[in-house]
């Protein structure tokens, strides 16, 4: 096993709130998971803390696994996957949570899977007259941005501060834009100032214009 794969290595744990697939070291977590919540103890919960029914033999409590909080069955039936936990399978949620969840959805089955597959774009760096061809992608385990190129980079994602999707076809009455590159300012380790990328898309052929749209697409929900 490599460097690589050991940091990236997974193991199945089981907590309260059920299974879960985790990296081994903390480390190589996600940037966009979640750490399960504590849960309200039951004794400081008597009420569901949606309806207010009284708990009793008949009227069990359960806990959200999103935000730990006290639920009647009614309030909290519904089991939504949680992958920003690495829950295994689906769990129990509030309806809020439960809604919040099933949005997330699809930035894990689309677009996350489309940043990972990559992209290719002209790359500016700084202020230079110079760009060089590379693809981009996110890394397995999330956490960098890889350019390879003749150059290659990785820049880690909770550096990035700020992004900016170029768009043109823009129109007084809205509609019709399509994404055509990215402005991205990023911190390098061990240095408090920016550093500045310009991607933009090929134009070489119009099927890579399409995946070069759709992975900046998705760059622009991981930054909102």
């Amino acid at each position: 096993m490599s460097g690589c794969e050991a940091r990236d290595a997974k193991k199945l744990v089981r907590s309260p709130s059920g299974l879960r697939m985790v990296p081994e070291h903390r480390s190589a977590r996600s940037p966009f998971g979640l750490d399960e919540p504590p849960w309200v103890p039951d004794k400081e919960c008597p009420r569901c803390m949606q309806c207010d029914t009284k708990f009793d033999f008949i009227t069990r409590k359960h806990h959200c696994r999103r935000c730990g909080k006290c639920f009647c069955d009614k309030c909290c039936s519904k089991k939504v996957p949680l992958p920003r936990m690495c829950f295994v399978d689906p769990v129990r949620q509030c309806a809020e949570c439960a809604l919040i969840s099933q949005k997330e959805t699809e930035f894990y089955d689309k677009q996350l899977k489309v940043l990972m597959n990559g992209a290719t774009f002209f790359v500016t760096l700084g202020t230079s007259d110079k760009s060089e061809l590379m693809v981009c992608r996110l890394s397995n385990n999330q956490r960098y941005l890889v350019l390879d190129g003749d150059s290659h980079y990785e820049i880690e994602i909770i550096q990035i501060s700020t992004v900016q999707i170029l768009t043109e076809g823009f129109t007084p009455g809205g509609g019709n834009t399509r994404a055509i590159g990215m402005i991205l300012q990023y911190k390098v380790p061990g240095s408090e100032e920016l550093t500045q990328m310009k991607f933009t898309a090929s134009e070489d052929f119009s099927c890579n214009k399409k995946l070069s749209a759709s992975w900046l697409a998705a760059m622009h929900k991981v930054s909102k």
